[in-house]
């Protein structure tokens, strides 16, 4: 996380305050005590649904991958994975 920090603002776009804490979020969130829904409105004051907005667009963003490469891999090849069961349930459901 501190590598964002140091790299100079003209070498990657910036990463946000609240977007290195999502990230840091995503890293650790079952620590949270109670659902994750619940920790993202208490610690982000969004709705899942807009945080789930916010992540998708982060992890899609070069600087994020600067920030924490490891992860924002990780959550890549999750989302892929995500995508790639909801696609073969609808292919299946069509058949």
């Amino acid at each position: 996380m501190e590598l964002a920090r140091s790299l100079p603002d003209e070498s990657v776009e910036h990463v946000s305050e609240r977007d290195l804490q999502i990230l840091e979020f995503e890293r650790q969130w079952w620590k949270y005590s109670g659902a994750k829904e619940q920790a993202i409105r208490d610690l982000f004051d969004l709705s899942p649904t807009r945080y789930y907005q916010v992540l998708n667009h982060l992890i899609d963003s070069p600087a994020a991958l600067t920030a924490d490469p490891m992860l924002v891999k990780r959550l890549r090849r999750l989302r892929e994975t995500r995508q790639r069961a909801r696609s073969a349930r609808r292919l299946g459901a069509e058949n």
